[in-house]
């Protein structure tokens, strides 16, 4: 069976032991390692059995792939960050995103239609891309997500707005970053649910069982920088999405729908 999910380290610590075979009853897994910003695209061809991608994605994958209730990334305090040097308004600047079918980006364009600034230029840059980007005036403000939330002081770089406590602010709800989905047709999305809730509960069971495999995936992260990660991407929603979760992804693609930015979508 073919999965495709981010070397971050929420989604390794997650999925360890399934890919590792620890999970009683689960297939064995081919795994590729891609970030969101490809399986966004990727998945649209049908390649993956099993996916990780932002939820902003889903209006073009769900009838190829449906939802699961579990090992995705949502919550609270954990939103996209937009960097600048220093400016305090991003009307007409060149921004950097790490993608143009990301959560990151969809809320950013929801935020800027609500706050009135408007950029001149959107570049989409690899991630690890974009802070140094920045920092060298290559670009007027950044777009970022995951680690760089502990580590973007140390390019001289500030917030303009977290898009996360803005979404929070105005909705109430959790922000949907990434689902996992499952194909129709070739995967049967309950047992899918099961290995992989099963496999998150054996993680935080164990956490040292997969702390080789994390770090090695780490892309040089700090042991310190990755605990923090995971401790603020993996968590009860991660287990099951919950009426919550699935409200805040609902609302999230229903605001995009409305505002011309996705097609609508039934979830």
């Amino acid at each position: 069976m073919r999965i495709a999910f981010s070397p971050c380290p929420n989604d390794t610590f997650v999925f360890h032991a399934l890919v590792h075979g620890l999970v009683p009853g689960a297939p064995e897994l081919d795994v590729t390692f891609a970030d969101v910003d490809v399986t966004n695209t990727a998945a649209l061809d049908g390649r993956f059995d099993l996916v990780k991608v932002s939820y902003a994605a889903l209006p073009w994958l769900l009838d190829q792939y449906e939802l699961l209730p579990c090992g995705g990334a949502l919550g609270r305090g954990c939103g996209p960050l937009l960097l600048t040097a220093g400016r305090a308004d991003i009307t007409g600047a060149t921004v950097a995103v790490p993608g143009d079918r990301t959560t990151a980006y969809l809320l950013f364009r929801l935020w800027a239609e609500q706050s009135g600034q408007v950029p001149g230029r959107i570049e989409v840059v690899p991630f690890h891309e974009i802070m140094p980007g920045v920092a060298a005036g290559r670009y007027d403000a950044g777009l970022v997500i995951h680690e760089a939330r502990f580590t973007y002081q140390r390019y001289g770089l500030t917030s303009l707005v977290d898009l996360g406590e803005w979404w929070e602010a105005d909705t109430g709800l959790p922000i949907p970053l990434g689902a996992i989905l499952a194909k129709r047709g070739s995967v049967d999305a309950a047992a899918a649910t099961d290995w992989i809730r099963a496999s998150v509960r054996a993680a935080w069971a164990d956490p040292e069982a997969s702390r080789a495999y994390v770090l090695a995936h780490a892309q040089e992260m700090e042991p310190d920088v990755v605990d923090q990660h995971i401790k603020l991407y993996v968590n009860d929603f991660t287990e099951d999405l919950g009426p919550d979760g699935h409200a805040a992804a609902r609302a999230l693609l229903h605001r995009a729908a409305a505002a011309g930015l996705v097609p609508p979508v039934t979830l």
